[in-house]
């Protein structure tokens, strides 16, 4: 019966491994093209810009922090965040669904939580 015992745990692991695997990386930053040469500071202006941190989700027009993350079956992740927006006072709740492109699996996409795609991310150089 032990050994048994012993499998199941093992198989546990393994999955818990492989759903870890399948999951999205965000150790290193991901952007579009000025969000990546933004992600030290505002170093070029830019009307459309995108940046995505293990902590944050910066725009050129909003700056939001993640309060709490979670992994979803299918590896991709759901943000709740505080956003504070350009010319807004307060901070305002919402969510962001972050997953792996359809057309390109070193990308990733963002989605507000209406679902409407904000851009596409590459891991920055």
């Amino acid at each position: 019966m032990r050994g048994y015992g012993l499998s199941v745990a093992m198989v546990a692991v393994l999955a818990a491994g492989q759903a870890f695997a399948a999951g999205i990386d965000l150790s290193k930053p991901y952007g579009d093209k000025y969000g990546c040469i933004n992600r030290n500071g505002q170093e070029v202006a830019a009307d459309q810009m995108l940046l995505l941190t293990a902590k944050e989700l910066i725009t050129a027009a909003s700056a939001c922090t993640f309060t709490k993350t979670q992994t979803l079956a299918d590896g991709s992740l759901v943000a709740t965040a505080t956003c504070e927006a350009e010319g807004e006072e307060g901070h305002e709740p919402t969510k962001f669904t972050i997953k792996r492109s359809a057309k390109n699996a070193k990308k990733l996409t963002v989605a507000d939580e209406d679902g409407n795609v904000m851009g596409e991310v590459a891991r920055c150089k």
